[in-house]
């Protein structure tokens, strides 16, 4: 079983939308046997709360479930026991470094950094724009490129 992990901050928006995302594009391929999806927050404030209202509302739109879903932290063992590490920001990338001094197998990197022609290589944390719509446009662009990479290093 291959294992993904994204990461944001509070993972209540950027983070679930992105997990919620590349679970619906994995189901799509029929890859629901060989890859694994979570999410998780690099702060605590959020721990046990479901997907944002503006995450959640614009899934739901799209037909997309975050049924189930709860914030947590990433813990250590995360990097360990995850193949993809997938963080929505260059600052997230710094505090999975600090948080276990990274010792695991798990390929780190931004999701855009997947998306050659981005113009940006951070997702925007749509907690503090609002902008919710122009999130779900980077992320799924990066989920696409990251399932590709994935079917294709993994002969699936």
């Amino acid at each position: 079983m291959i294992e993904v992990l994204f990461i944001c901050l509070g993972n209540i928006c950027r983070s679930p939308m992105a997990e919620a995302v590349f679970r619906d594009l994995v189901k799509k391929k029929g890859l629901e046997g060989k890859i694994s999806v979570d999410s998780a927050g690099t702060g605590s404030w959020h721990v046990g709360n479901p997907p944002h209202e503006g995450t959640s509302s614009l899934l739901k739109e799209k037909g997309i479930s975050t049924e189930g879903m709860a914030a947590r932290v990433v813990e250590e063992e995360d990097l360990e026991k995850f193949d993809y590490l997938i963080a929505m920001d260059a600052e997230n990338i710094s505090a999975l470094k600090v948080i276990a001094r990274y010792s695991g197998n798990a390929a780190i990197s931004r999701l855009l950094d997947l998306v050659d022609e981005s113009e940006t290589k951070d997702v925007p944390d749509p907690y503090y724009t609002g902008n919710f719509e122009e999130v779900y446009s980077l992320v799924t662009r990066g989920c696409e490129k990251l399932l590709d990479r994935i079917v294709k290093e993994h002969n699936l």
